[in-house]
């Protein structure tokens, strides 16, 4: 399965996400060929390869020839481009870039005549309406009448009709987004000076995972926002993968020790080592019934657990007592310390999130002479690597036969082994 991975530790903008595309791969021409099919005049676009602390990455570039200002302005990056213009507090405010804009429905008008498919053209359309819907919101007005400073602007049309097509020739099936670094200070914007991240962009993100680094400058656009949660199947660490190529595309600005780019890689998932993320509990008890922890077990399963296991330790004041684990998956860790909380002693619990590699399972029914016996089969990439029938069937079948369970078990071996090609 084809798999992209947005590496988002310098955050991310339209035209930073477009420039690492076309230098993971995507040939420019074909982005500049698409560009111009739309009903967009008075711009050219162009890609360079620059140097950011070191690292060779693609800067893409949007050049507007009708500025109202007169004479050809780049525009690259959007209002609040990452590494753009940050104000500390107390320092002056400047005006903020004019820029040529677009209602929203003249945008539709274009993307209906671009090259897109009908399928992008759709996508394209959704993510306009995402950002006018964001900024009426925030604005307290309708779509209609909302200013499109964002929405409108030449170059965040350019950056996201170029990487939805940029995305349709990578043809990726799943698409995972690190969490995004949204910088720090304060920003200037057509309506004055905000704190970082703006307004839109947090609007925009929703719940997907952000932080900042510490740095005092925007590094992550509404328009960069609009893209990444567009297109994220899930967010996190970079998954299992065999990598074929990766790209950088370039900020303007450069960051203090870290390179201004978004990193993407395109590989192939690995799907025999397919990684998930997973919450781990754990807390010592020392002072409760110990006949409790039983029915505590029974309770986080039955809740949806992974796993629940118990070990001995020996606890301060030297007193034996009883280590917790629950493995469980990330969005049930409140839930099910809520469990722990109501039904034991303890007063606190630690809790870690991990990746978590599993191989492919599935319940297969086997025949034997005591009857059916379901084997849990594990393979990696097709290939059976283990299989163990369920100890539940052996203990049953034994019980309704009247012979021992390891008898029925070595029936059931035989039987599995049985029915395997020679």
């Amino acid at each position: 399965m084809k798999t992209l991975y947005f590496d988002c530790f310098a955050g991310a903008a339209g035209d930073m996400i477009l420039g690492a595309l076309i230098d993971a791969g995507v040939p420019f021409e074909e982005v500049r060929r698409a560009l111009g099919s739309l009903a967009v005049d008075g711009y050219t676009v162009s890609a360079e390869r620059v140097l950011k602390a070191g690292v060779s990455s693609l800067k893409f570039r949007v050049e507007d020839h009708t500025m109202a200002s007169g004479g050809t302005t780049s525009v690259s990056g959007g209002e609040n481009a990452p590494g753009g213009d940050t104000t500390a507090p107390g320092a002056p405010v400047h005006p903020a870039p004019r820029h040529r804009h677009y209602h929203l429905k003249h945008i539709y008008a274009a993307i209906e005549k671009s090259a897109l498919s009908d399928a992008g053209k759709a996508r394209a359309t959704r993510m306009f309406q995402r950002l006018a819907e964001a900024e009426a919101a925030i604005h307290g007005s309708t779509m209609e009448k909302v200013h499109l400073h964002e929405v409108g602007a030449v170059d965040s049309i350019i950056d996201i009709v170029g990487t939805v097509f940029a995305m349709e020739r990578i043809g990726a099936a799943r698409v995972v987004v690190s969490p995004v670094n949204v910088g720090g200070g304060m920003a200037r914007t057509a309506h004055g000076v905000f704190p970082v991240p703006a307004p839109a962009t947090v609007r925009l993100l929703g719940d997907a995972p952000s932080y900042s680094s510490g740095v005092q400058m925007e590094t992550l656009t509404p328009t960069g926002a609009l893209i990444l949660t567009e297109y994220a199947d899930r967010y996190g660490p970079m998954p299992a993968m065999r990598v074929e190529r990766v790209g950088y595309g370039a900020g303007d600005r450069d960051l203090p020790e870290t390179p201004n780019v978004v990193r993407v890689f395109v590989g192939e998932a690995d799907e025999g080592r397919a990684a998930t993320r997973v919450t781990v509990m754990a807390c010592e008890i020392d002072d409760m019934n110990p006949q409790i922890f039983g029915a505590v077990m029974d309770r986080l399963y039955a809740a949806g657990a992974l796993d629940v296991f118990y070990q001995p330790v020996q606890m301060k004041k030297n007193r034996p007592g009883t280590l917790m684990t629950i493995v469980c998956a990330p969005d049930q860790r409140e839930a099910l310390a809520a469990i722990v909380f109501r039904e034991t002693t303890t007063i606190g619990i630690r809790y870690q999130e991990m990746s978590r590699l599993c191989l492919d399972r599935e319940m297969i029914p086997v025949e034997t002479s005591y009857g059916v016996v379901r084997f849990k089969v594990a393979r990696q990439g097709g290939e059976v690597l283990n299989a163990q029938p369920e100890f539940d069937d052996l203990a049953r079948l034994a019980g309704e036969q009247g012979v021992p369970i390891k008898v029925v078990q070595a029936e059931a071996q035989r039987a599995w082994l049985n029915r395997l090609p020679a």
